[in-house]
Parts: C-alpha cells; structure tokens; sequence
C-alpha cells in the first residue's frame, strides 16, 4: 500500500462578483466588506507517485465560506498541483481548485500561488497569496462571474503544520520518513526557485 500524506490548509481575503481580475476583485470586495475563505484539505494518496508526477498533482476538497452564495458550501472533489511547472522555465504554480454548488448550480473556484524569484524577497508573499477566479460551471473553462486574492496568514500557516497526517501505514518510522521526505521535496523546489537569485549576487561581488 502505498505511503501519503493529507494536511488542511486556510486561506481567505477580500473577493467580489462581477470582477474578473483578482486585483480589481479584492479592492471592490474590501469595499464592500466581502470576504472568501477557503478551507481545503489536501490529499496526497502516494508520496512517491506526487514527487515523480512533473505535474505534483494531489487531491483537494473542503468547503467555501463567502456570505453572498452561502457559508459551508461543501466541495467533494477538487484539483491541488505543488510547484506546477509553467511556460516559463522561471514561474510555477500552486494550484487549488475546488467545485461547489449554490442553489443547484455547480461553481468552479480556481486560485493559483505565483512561485517566482522576482525583484526582492518575495518567496513568502508568492507561497501565500493565492489569486482566485469563480466560475460558472464544473472545470475553469466556465466563465469568471467573481475574483479576489486569498491569503495564508502566519496563524493559518503554524495551523497547516499541525494538521499533516500520513496514511498508509501505521508504522511510526515509515510517517516520520514521509513527513521528512515531503519535507525536503518543498524545500529543494524553493531552492531551485529561489536560490538562483543569490548566486547572481554572489557572482556580481
């Protein structure tokens, strides 16, 4: 049987219907008082499997709190992919996608974490800041009716930490090499994105 872990993850902020650009969606949700939370439970049924896949591609469901669809919406089933390669050999994502129904109609949420080393120290901000996109419809090719930027605060992130559990095994030394080996597969991706950036500067002294 196979080795994996699960963790929960909260991520809220400022989010509006009827905007399409995250940006425009976290001003106008700040503006009227609007915010969505996200609270995701990730699951990754083979370790190995996640690490090996180029795509890091795990499970995700929870439930969406925003007041104006409904508090607890339940999403059974939803997409996670950790360090996502893109286009551009520079940038990658985190993807967290969840679907939901409000009054029978199905709903898409779709939120992506920037991974990139750009000007400054950003690897918190980029590994945080989640921008977000409802659609209409089962996948996020339905149309945007709504956008904001979710963000995973210091609290939420020491809350994440106490939440990982291993499945598969019951064997103490196999779960604490999986939270290890897990743990080291996050750490050398934000090497691989990050540290190019300081052996420019070691290069330019």
């Amino acid at each position: 049987m196979p080795i994996g872990i699960t963790f929960k993850e909260t991520m809220a902020g400022a989010f509006a219907l009827g905007e399409a650009s995250p940006q425009a969606g976290e001003e106008r949700g700040k503006a009227q008082g609007l915010t969505l939370a996200m609270h995701a439970r990730v699951e990754i049924p083979d370790l190995d499997a996640f690490i090996a896949d180029p795509d890091h591609c795990g499970k995700l469901s929870g439930t969406v709190d925003f007041s104006p669809l409904g508090i607890g919406l339940t999403a059974s089933q939803g997409v996670f992919n950790l360090f996502q390669p893109s286009d551009d050999p520079k940038l990658k994502y985190m993807v967290y996608e969840l679907g939901f129904s409000h009054d029978g109609h199905p709903l898409y949420l779709a939120g992506k974490k920037h991974v990139r080393d750009d000007a400054g120290f950003d690897m918190w901000s980029d590994t945080t800041t989640l921008l977000t996109h409802l659609h209409e419809g089962e996948n996020a090719q339905g149309d945007v009716i709504g956008a904001g930027v979710l963000r995973l605060n210091g609290g939420a992130l020491a809350s994440l930490m106490s939440t990982i559990r291993v499945i598969g095994t019951d064997n103490p030394l196999e779960q604490a090499g999986a939270v290890a080996k897990f743990g080291q597969f996050f750490m050398g991706e934000l090497w691989d994105s990050y540290a190019p950036r300081f052996g420019q500067r070691e290069n330019a002294d």
